[in-house]
């Protein structure tokens, strides 16, 4: 579980909670009707805007983003060394029992290729293909909360419609009013929270982890063509390293003066 999740997400509804009470009663923000208008028919037209699967791996993606996630370069350049130097002393063929310890597929599937000497125009193509099938499958996976937070606070701006109505059909009726005001001004409530305070964030986080593991996935694709091309271990290094912040590269340098 990544803490960062837990603290930010608790944070957030606790500092609501806190602000709301010092202000009044919380039981004044609890509204049935309201309730039924933002998240059930959100749900309700989620369901409709979606493919099946989709909606079926909803649970899937949140426990992704709320899972402690963090992609090591440093450790793949390790590897990718490793393998140009066993490679320059005993060919590539040697990789071969490599393969099978790679918890990586990706990583693997590369492998695999170059030592069966497929032609390296080909494994390039056949990564990157593999790698924008992996983007869209990430995308898709955001989108799904990008979704939600669309529709909740539009379905909060009807719900304040059916208040405003209900409201000015009962001008007569003062006793009416302030019900009716209430279900106009807290679906709006509502529909900010679930989009902001949930929806919105897991698709940020979800963007993000797709974005590190897009860095690693073309880090690999160069120290695969790297090490086919029977590059030196040095220039493999170097290679690899710009795929690195500035901060890293200053720690693996540190690393190697140790």
């Amino acid at each position: 579980m990544d803490l960062g999740s837990v603290i930010g997400l608790a944070g957030t509804f606790f500092l609501l909670f806190v602000s709301i009470s010092l202000s009044g009663s919380i039981l004044q923000f609890i509204d049935i009707p309201s309730i039924m208008i933002v998240v059930g028919c959100s749900f309700a037209t989620f369901l409709v805007s979606n493919p099946k699967s989709r909606c079926l791996a909803t649970i899937k993606y949140l426990m992704i983003a709320c899972r402690s996630y963090k992609v090591n370069l440093l450790e793949f350049i390790s590897i990718f060394v490793s393998f140009a130097e066993k490679a320059r002393r005993d060919g590539l063929l040697a990789l071969e029992s490599d393969i099978d310890e790679l918890k990586d597929n990706f990583l693997r599937r590369g492998l695999q290729m170059v030592v069966d000497g497929t032609d390296p125009n080909l494994i390039k193509s056949i990564l990157e293909i593999d790698l924008a099938a992996m983007e869209d499958r990430h995308a898709a996976a955001a989108q799904v909360f990008i979704n939600i937070a669309t529709l909740a606070p539009a379905f909060g701006m009807l719900g304040t419609l059916i208040g405003l109505i209900q409201m000015l059909a009962s001008l007569d009726d003062p006793s009416a009013i302030g019900p009716a005001m209430a279900v106009a001004l807290i679906t709006t409530f509502y529909g900010s929270i679930i989009a902001n305070c949930f929806c919105n964030p897991i698709a940020f986080k979800l963007r993000a982890y797709s974005a590190e593991e897009v860095a690693l996935k073309e880090l690999t694709i160069e120290g695969m063509l790297a090490i086919q091309s029977g590059d030196n271990p040095r220039i493999v290094e170097e290679r690899l390293k710009d795929f690195l912040f500035p901060k890293e590269r200053e720690v693996k340098k540190k690393s190697e003066g140790e």
